[in-house]
């Protein structure tokens, strides 16, 4: 799954948390001239600008002080939203029963890429099932996966294939 260097994470994650919201996740993609560091929050009570504002500004003044990133980049915090990405194996337990979107680094079962249930999640496996097949997907194997929001399955959207 793609997130962050682990140095990045271990520095983000503990200001996040001591700020009281939940770290979902960490996306880092560098670039030498328009890098991108998105955090992603939440919380019980959901997240609005001013929680966005806070934890950016928290993080800006770290980032400052420790400089652990070369080069220019911007520093974006965001709620994870209906379609939160998945950055641990611990979210998917979180989301049984819902529909996920994964993309896969080499195809299983001719797939890369699945829609289907979260039907369980056993270890570092996660079983879903798109219409009457099963696939086992193992958490490494995930290059990228997405919750999938319920008001898009009603309309008949997202199709893996």
């Amino acid at each position: 799954m793609k997130q962050a260097p682990e140095h990045l994470v271990n520095l983000i994650e503990p200001i996040v948390e001591g700020l009281g919201y939940e770290c979902v996740g960490i996306d880092y993609n560098p670039h030498p001239k328009h890098g991108l560091l998105r955090i992603y929050i939440d919380s019980e009570n959901g997240i609005l600008v001013e929680d966005c504002t806070k934890v950016s500004h928290q993080i800006s003044g770290v980032l400052d002080v420790e400089d652990p990133i070369q080069g220019n980049y911007q520093l974006e915090v965001s709620s994870p939203g209906s379609d939160r990405p998945f950055f641990k194996v611990r979210q998917f337990e979180q989301f049984i029963g819902s529909a996920a979107l994964v993309s896969l680094f080499k195809a299983i079962g001719g797939r890369k890429r699945i829609t289907g249930l979260i039907i369980k999640v056993e270890d570092d496996i996660i079983t879903l099932q798109e219409g009457e097949q099963i696939y086992e997907v193992p958490f490494d194997a995930m290059s990228k996966a997405r919750l999938v929001p319920e008001y898009i399955i009603e309309k008949g959207g997202r199709s893996g294939k």
